[in-house]
């Protein structure tokens, strides 16, 4: 007997040992695909009821404010209450159920990925894309800072220009990448029920215009000018990063153990009291960026009249860290009034349940 033969005989015992094992496996894949077309099935009806009775309810909320006005102020308010309330809550469950099924995203979602559905269909999952989310970005600022680091001091005026603008390229295109990146991540974040402020989203697109125009920044006396504020810039923004990530991430983790929040909630929203020690800590910095990006747009705008500036990407980045400015500043103004608001209302509510 050779040994191809002896090979050969192996090979037919375990593949004879296997068959068992084989006829589970088309079995449960069968028992799979059945089962998959039941739930496909459930998906669809619900996604048709749920449709049909938040469109009822919206037309019975409309109802009910315009009978509401024509009543005299004698009536009833009580049974309005409870209507409203009983239609606010039966809306909300719709919600809910809109958020547990399969659905194509948003139009950009749309352009970049096609039509197909972009649904965490499950807690655990929405909660393992979050942390996802957070970590990439904790490893994407810890890379830029270190090319930050890098570009700032260990590239020396003696070196050779060509090297120093080779870097820079590196470093702008890695954040035109990222911010992309970011767009597209908060926008399946968005669609599976993230509560993100407009504002943040818009922020990226505009961090994606203005890397690219650092990019394509020629090499010039202006681009020199610029260059080492930005690196220094970028520096710090680094450093409110990771502040802003263990911050973001332990208000997270403490929400999800106590059970107080949905698991996609990002930490601007879903306030609690105990937040404001990590928050007040973090404001300074934010503030002291946003501060920054001011100062950016003012030098480029003086930038902007030097005799040798003949580049539109000048004023271009001006006029984009100035918005950048005015965004960020107002936002978070406002998100901390909302809070300050919020808070003082438990705390209000909490004292009467008390009395």
């Amino acid at each position: 007997m050779t040994d191809s033969d002896s090979d050969l005989s192996t090979i037919t015992d375990e593949i004879k040992e296997l068959d068992k094992e084989y006829g589970e496996l088309k079995k449960y894949y069968q028992e799979y695909q059945e089962k998959l077309s039941e739930v496909q099935a459930m998906q669809k009806k619900c996604s048709s009821l749920a449709n049909h009775q938040a469109r009822k309810y919206k037309q019975l909320t409309e109802n009910l404010k315009r009978t509401s006005s024509q009543l005299p102020n004698d009536s009833d308010d009580n049974e309005q209450q409870k209507l409203k309330k009983e239609l606010k809550e039966r809306g909300k469950v719709c919600t809910e159920v809109f958020d547990s099924l399969p659905r194509t995203g948003g139009a950009l979602l749309h352009v970049i990925v096609g039509k197909v559905s972009v649904s965490l269909l499950s807690k655990a999952e929405r909660w393992d894309y979050k942390e996802d989310y957070e970590h990439f970005k904790f490893y994407m600022t810890i890379i830029c800072l270190l090319l930050a680091i890098f570009n700032t001091f260990l590239l020396q005026s003696s070196t050779s220009e060509i090297l120093i603008r080779f870097f820079d390229a590196i470093m702008h295109f890695l954040l035109v990448w990222w911010y992309c990146t970011l767009v597209l991540r908060e926008s399946i974040l968005a669609h599976n029920g993230s509560r993100i402020r407009g504002w943040w989203v818009i922020h990226h697109y505009l961090s994606v215009v203005l890397s690219g125009i650092l990019l394509i920044w020629p090499e010039s006396i202006t681009y020199q000018l610029f260059r080492n504020k930005f690196m220094v810039f970028s520096l710090y923004l680094c450093g409110v990063q990771l502040i802003q990530y263990y911050y973001q991430s332990g208000c997270l983790y403490r929400l999800r153990a106590l059970g107080e929040k949905a698991d996609m909630y990002i930490t601007v929203e879903g306030f609690q009291k105990w937040m404001w020690r990590g928050l007040s800590f973090l404001l300074p910095f934010l503030f002291g960026g946003y501060i920054f990006q001011l100062y950016n747009a003012y030098f480029l705008f003086q930038l902007s009249f030097h005799p040798d500036c003949n580049e539109w990407m000048v004023p271009a980045a001006s006029l984009i860290f100035f918005i950048l400015f005015l965004g960020n500043m107002s936002t978070t103004l406002r998100v901390v009034i909302d809070k300050l608001a919020s808070t003082k209302k438990a705390l209000a509510k909490q004292n009467k349940k008390k009395d």
